[in-house]
């Protein structure tokens, strides 16, 4: 311990016989960065915080209805752009910073001192946003963080409004191509049905499929006609083998408008057409059929009729006639034969249509194919074009939104400039400057007396010789070294004060410096 504190003291006494080379280097220094603090101008931070909220009634009142714009996604993107080099030179122009700009080179050192400057810092998870910028006139700095601020908001603005038009535009460019297409293949379809017309497909049936289903069609059709002709034929025989009743011969027959055979076909072929009314059409071969069949029997009625009102007064019929057993024998034979009429006659339509079906064989598939093919494009064209429609009025409500309920921006803290200026100050320029001039003088005495050191006492000369000390040898001072010695003491008194004052009056001058400002 006592080696160490020798050694600092051998230290401080070197550092106080060079003491006139670290005082200068003070000066030197002091000066130095005295000009430099000086020199530095004090910047002043003028800030001011934006809110933009981006939750609207109208989100979840339009679910599903409009198309919904990412408002944290476009205010996040503007913040991350706001500090490029066209907002810049825009803020230049609208802050007047380009004033005494004379070339070129200026404007660019400019718009990146500017860009330097200028911060844009957000919270965490929020969307509160903070515009600062430093600068020595307090005014200048107020006005470009209130230039910033407007052209933040107008950015916003303008660039969803910009995405919201190009994005219409687009869909309305899709729907006039889809339209001109949507046309061409409806018109391609009208002109394949006016030239394949009766030959295109019919109830969703391919031609394979119509061409078997008359098929067993013309089946059904052969056996109803071989049921109605052997019902035809059975009643045929019992009437022919039929051994007459005979009545009293008092009876009379009673004359009156009614013919029973005719009038009961008559009604049986009627009962049949509403039936076939209820499966076809009027142009149907078998309710064609059925009526010309019921107007023959109507004109046969009438004919009858007229025939009995011109002949002479009715003779007694026949025994058999008045046998109710024959009469009704001959009114089924009257329904067998009807029956057997309209299962001849559907026989005979389906045939025709297997025939006609048959002849355009190599026809019919090729025009199912390409119907087939031609309503497929225009399905999916239909279906494209509708669903741009539904997205262009989506996009139409979605701008309205963007316009009436979109992010919403909010001054919380208009543009202000601290009046204080910020770190560094001069008043701190200053004292950083006194210190680092005292340091260096320090510094200076110590390396000097490193460099050309001083032997002060013996162990000194042992350690520096590496020899052993026999003696020592005093030395008294004479009065005139005494003198010389308190003279130069003084005189570095001097000088150290000097130093001190300047600093004093460096400090003073920062602080009025300041005050005036």
């Amino acid at each position: 311990m006592n080696d160490l504190l020798q050694r600092i003291l051998d230290h401080l006494r070197g550092m106080w016989h060079r003491r006139w080379i670290g005082l200068a280097a003070a000066w030197v220094v002091a000066v130095l960065a005295l000009t430099v603090a000086y020199r530095f101008p004090e910047r002043y931070e003028a800030s001011g915080r934006i809110y933009v909220d981006t939750e609207t009634l109208l989100k979840p009142l339009l679910a599903g209805l409009a198309i919904q714009p990412n408002l944290d996604q476009q205010v996040s993107l503007i913040s991350r752009t706001l500090i490029s080099r066209p907002n810049v030179e825009k803020l230049v122009r609208m802050a007047d910073l380009d004033l005494k700009v004379r070339s070129d080179a200026e404007r660019d050192g400019l718009i990146d001192d500017v860009m330097k400057s200028v911060k844009l810092t957000s919270g965490t998870g929020t969307n509160l946003y903070v515009l600062s910028y430093r600068d020595p006139n307090p005014e200048q700095a107020r006005k470009v963080v209130q230039s910033l601020v407007t052209i933040f908001v107008e950015s916003s603005l303008g660039d969803k409004r910009q995405d919201s038009r190009s994005a219409v535009k687009f869909v309305d460019e899709q729907i006039k191509h889809y339209e001109e297409t949507l046309q061409a293949a409806e018109s391609r379809l009208k002109d394949f049905k006016l030239k394949y017309m009766g030959v295109s497909t019919r109830d969703g049936q391919d031609y394979f499929g119509r061409l078997s289903q008359l098929r067993a069609n013309i089946e059904d059709a052969k056996l109803e006609v071989q049921a109605a002709e052997q019902s035809r034929d059975a009643y045929k025989k019992e009437l022919s083998g039929e051994t007459e009743i005979f009545l009293p011969s008092e009876l009379t027959v009673k004359h009156d408008d009614s013919v029973p055979e005719v009038d009961a076909r008559i009604a049986s072929l009627k009962k049949e057409l509403d039936d076939l009314l209820r499966k076809y059409t009027d142009e149907h071969p078998d309710v064609v059929a059925t009526k010309r069949l019921i107007d023959q029997l109507e004109a046969q009625r009438r004919a009858t009729l007229e025939a009995r009102k011109k002949a002479e007064p009715a003779k007694a019929a026949p025994a058999s006639e008045r046998n109710p057993v024959v009469q009704q024998l001959r009114i089924s034979l009257a329904d067998a034969e009807a029956s057997v009429a309209s299962a001849r006659a559907k026989l005979a339509g389906y045939q025709g249509q297997y025939q006609q079906l048959t002849a355009q064989a190599r026809l019919v598939p090729q025009v199912e194919a390409e119907y087939t093919q031609l309503t497929r494009d225009y399905d999916v064209q239909k279906k494209t074009y509708e669903s741009l429609l539904a997205r262009r009025e989506a996009a139409g409500m979605g701008m309205g939104i963007q316009d009436t309920g979109g992010a919403q921006f909010r001054v919380i803290d208009p543009p202000r400039v601290l009046p204080e200026p910020v770190p560094p100050t001069r008043l701190q320029l200053v004292t950083i400057a006194i210190a680092v001039s005292l340091l260096a003088g320090l510094i200076a005495s110590f390396v000097a007396n490193e460099v050309m050191p001083i032997i002060h006492n013996a162990r000194s000369l042992r350690e520096m010789s590496k020899r052993p000390i026999l003696g020592m040898v005093s030395m008294l001072p004479s009065e005139g070294l005494k003198r010389l010695r308190r003279r130069s003491a003084y005189l570095f008194a001097g000088g150290l004060g000097a130093l001190f004052a300047s600093f004093a009056a460096a400090f003073i001058f920062a602080q009025f410096l300041g005050r005036v400002i």
